[in-house]
């Protein structure tokens, strides 16, 4: 097969449609990609929030004394350490100018005094190091006329440190801590359940949504916009409206069910990780709090689900349930064999869509539970690793495992999507 030749023109056109898609290759880089390299890199470094600046040496100047006559003597202090308990410092060098009129004595052995100029060489300093460099000043009667505080000078302090955030020593032992720990498979588990079934809840709620509302009736409009407030509604607000009315003090729900008498104490929905009750003579556990943060999910996010499914239903021709009717199927059969077969593939790409992104979801467990009470995802899990413990290389591995979990979703989404459009 001859290869097709472009000529001058097409060149130059190619070379400005390349520079024209620069910004936005840029762009994706600093938003997208940066950030994403970013957490890479910090994964395979054992670092903390402590950790982000590099060591340097710190000084503080301090006098001892006064002067109140010609040939009086103070003392000048120097109190010096390292700012990290981790990270060496190297060739720490010490420079501060002293006033005039002072003769200096007991000098130092590590420092030197060229006119008014004080030089102290350190030498290298370990991890977490303090000392203290004192002398002894004379005061002759220029100075002890017009005294000038060596304080009023400040000195500077200098040395070479490695930073941790920025070298290339590279390890896997955040991603072996993470592996290792026995929360980390305790938190998948709730995870990949609070995904599953929240996802599951919501497509089931807002296929049936779907149902109700393909129907022509007297305030259709006004339904179906009021179907839609849990999900345009601040998040915030309603996790704080869902924790008012579920309080184990003062909370409608526990009043109503106890009113009801069918519940004998108040249940703390959110603060309680598990209850037990007698089924059959077994002694089984359920989970309360997952189980409350679930029903939120399911509540708050079903009317997307709402949405695309009723778009998809109504494109479904008419005249073949006016034929099913007229052979004596029934509404559950019309439904089951006319309108599924439809639906299932818009079904099945909201499926991997709202689990991608409820694998993802953040702040609706942090506002409701913190992560508490057998609630803690993993992505609640990268902020306590990376912020409440300061191990930000943990967290980031955990982000990192957070990432290609999704990758395969979202590889399966796409294919899906394909899969979809081709029908």
């Amino acid at each position: 097969m001859a290869q097709k030749q472009y000529g001058p023109m097409a060149k130059r056109e190619a070379r400005f449609a390349y520079m024209l898609l620069l910004p936005t290759v840029f762009i994706v880089f600093a938003i997208v990609l940066f950030p994403l390299g970013a957490a890479f890199w910090i994964s395979l470094k054992p670092i903390t929030l402590a950790d982000l600046r590099p060591a340097t040496p710190v000084v503080q100047e301090r006098t001892r004394g006064k002067i109140q006559a010609a040939g009086d003597t103070f003392r000048i202090e120097y109190r010096l350490r390292n700012s990290s308990q981790k990270m060496p410092i190297q060739d720490v060098v010490l420079v501060d100018t002293l006033p005039a009129g002072l003769t200096i004595q007991n000098l130092d052995s590590r420092c030197a005094l060229e006119g008014l100029q004080l030089t102290c060489r350190l030498g290298d300093w370990d991890p977490g190091a303090r000392e203290r460099i004192r002398m002894n000043a004379q005061a002759d009667s220029a100075y002890a006329s017009n005294p000038v505080s060596p304080r009023d000078s400040s000195p500077t302090i200098v040395g070479k440190a490695d930073n941790i955030l920025l070298n290339f020593h590279l390890t896997f032992d955040n991603f072996v801590k993470v592996f290792t720990a026995e929360q980390f498979w305790s938190v998948l588990v709730v995870t990949f359940s609070y995904t599953f079934f929240g996802t599951a809840g919501a497509l089931l709620l807002g296929l049936l949504a779907a149902q109700l509302m393909r129907h022509e009736f007297r305030g259709r409009g006004i339904f179906r916009g009021l179907l839609l407030f849990p999900y345009v509604a601040p998040v915030i607000a309603m996790a704080f409206t869902w924790l008012v009315l579920l309080d184990p003090f003062s909370g409608a729900l526990n009043a109503m069910l106890k009113q009801m008498n069918l519940m004998g104490e108040s249940l703390n929905f959110f603060g309680v990780r598990a209850t037990q009750f007698d089924l059959f003579g077994m002694t089984l556990s359920f989970p309360v709090a997952l189980t409350t943060v679930i029903v939120f999910e399911i509540w708050r996010y079903f009317p997307l689900a709402f949405l695309f499914i009723l778009a998809r239903a109504q494109s479904i021709p008419s005249d073949i349930y006016e034929a099913a009717e007229m052979d004596g199927a029934s509404p559950l059969q019309k439904f089951w064999e006319l309108s599924m077969p439809h639906l299932w593939g818009i079904i099945s790409v909201l499926f991997l869509l709202r689990f991608i992104w409820t694998f993802n979801k953040f702040d609706d467990i942090f506002l409701l539970t913190g992560g508490a009470s057998g609630t803690r995802t993993l992505t609640v899990d990268v902020y306590e690793q990376g912020f409440a413990l300061s191990d930000l290389g943990a967290g980031s591995a955990v982000a990192v495992i957070i990432f290609f979990i999704l990758l395969g979703f979202s590889l399966i989404y796409f294919r899906t999507l394909d899969e979809e459009e081709g029908m």
